[in-house]
């Protein structure tokens, strides 16, 4: 049977408006059907509920980019590895997100639109299982956590060694687990370029009820291991010698870092902005790095940009503000990451601006707590 996108969009439109409620639903009947699959989640599945949401609506509107999409259910599959994701619980998890969408778009329900689900899952679920059968690397990597650096009351940068090699392109991030919380995986950025000794550098913020970004601020130490699952995104390093705008608030910087890092190692010369926002002059915490980054290599122009602080004597705004302060970057290739709203903001500016779309670099997914 083909696929059919619009009936699968047109019936998930009606439960978008519900999604805590039908994600609450698809558990309690995924956990009701297969008692044992509790076990493989955290303990507290709030942030799972949304993580799951994003994900099935990532899906529904990529249904007509076969591509693009084929290509995020590989990542997802391969990433899945790390829970001890088997084949079998694709078939539980079909049958409970099934039973999902009937329930809460039980108004318009037919046996099209059934079939449509049925056999989108059954696409989605054989990428995915493909993909994770196909792969030759681990599932996950214990890494030793060999420095930890506090640069501010609420950031730390962390340098850990991981037991096995470990392939990546810079400006990709890994999901983490620590001790404190097991089942608990949260996404951080590769702050650096790949090293001859394989060792990676996290740059991590303590957010308000972070259970592993506060863990690994404030309860982590030298020698303890963490679990790294496979590196994923696509914000990687650019296929051009146009000259680079680099856009990052905040701990946005750890993935912006990496992929200069590889520019400069690569020999390339091009010009290279590197504007750096954060909301007080106290949570510049990697200028000193960056000093030494751009004295390094003169055509990096770095930018702290301040918001909040009416007593730094330096460039202050808000960064999309800051964005259009200077000359014309239509030429450039742009990388943004940090805050949602910031990243949206300066994105949208961008395009207004001329810099086409596809010379816009950002991932989909930020650091989460």
């Amino acid at each position: 049977m083909p696929l059919n996108p619009r009936l699968v969009k047109e019936s998930f439109s009606v439960v978008e408006p519900v999604a805590e409620k039908a994600a609450g639903y698809f558990y309690g009947r995924l956990f009701t059907q297969c008692p044992h699959m509790r076990g493989m989640f955290p303990p507290g599945m709030e942030v799972q509920r949304d993580r799951l949401f994003n994900a099935l609506t990532r899906v529904v509107w990529m249904l007509d980019s076969p591509e693009g999409l084929a290509s995020y259910l590989a990542q997802l599959g391969r990433d899945h590895r790390k829970y001890g994701v088997s084949p079998e619980h694709y078939g539980a998890v079909g049958s409970a997100l099934l039973a999902t969408i009937r329930h809460f778009a039980a108004e318009i329900w037919t046996d099209e639109i059934e079939a449509a689900w049925t056999e989108a899952y059954a696409m989605a679920a054989k990428i995915m299982i493909d993909a994770a059968a196909a792969e030759t690397t681990p599932p996950w990597w214990l890494a030793e956590v060999t420095d930890h650096e506090p640069r501010t009351r609420d950031i730390a940068v962390l340098t850990l060694r991981p037991s096995q090699r470990l392939d990546f392109v810079p400006g990709q991030y890994v999901t983490v687990q620590t001790a404190r919380w097991p089942r608990v995986w949260r996404r951080f950025s590769i702050a650096n370029a790949p090293r001859p000794d394989g060792s990676l550098r996290l740059h991590v913020r303590a957010v308000p009820g972070g259970w592993v970004s506060t863990a690994l601020v404030r309860h982590t130490r030298i020698g303890d291991q963490l679990l790294l699952g496979p590196p994923v995104g696509t914000m990687t390093p650019p296929e051009t010698d146009r000259d680079l705008l680099c856009v990052a608030g905040g701990t946005g910087l750890a993935p912006l870092k990496a992929v200069i890092e590889h520019v400069i190692a690569s020999g390339a010369r091009p010009n290279i902005h590197l504007l750096f926002g954060v909301r007080r002059a106290c949570d510049l915490y990697d200028i000193p790095d960056l000093a030494r980054m751009e004295a390094a290599f003169p055509w990096l122009r770095v930018v702290p940009v301040v918001s909040d602080d009416p007593a730094y004597d330096g460039m202050r705004g808000r960064l999309p503000d800051v964005v259009e302060r200077f000359h014309s970057w239509a030429d450039h290739e742009a990388y943004v990451c940090g805050p949602p709203a910031m990243v949206n903001e300066t994105v949208r500016r961008l395009q207004s601006s001329g810099v086409p779309l596809a010379r816009i670099h950002r991932d989909p997914v930020q650091s989460e707590a």
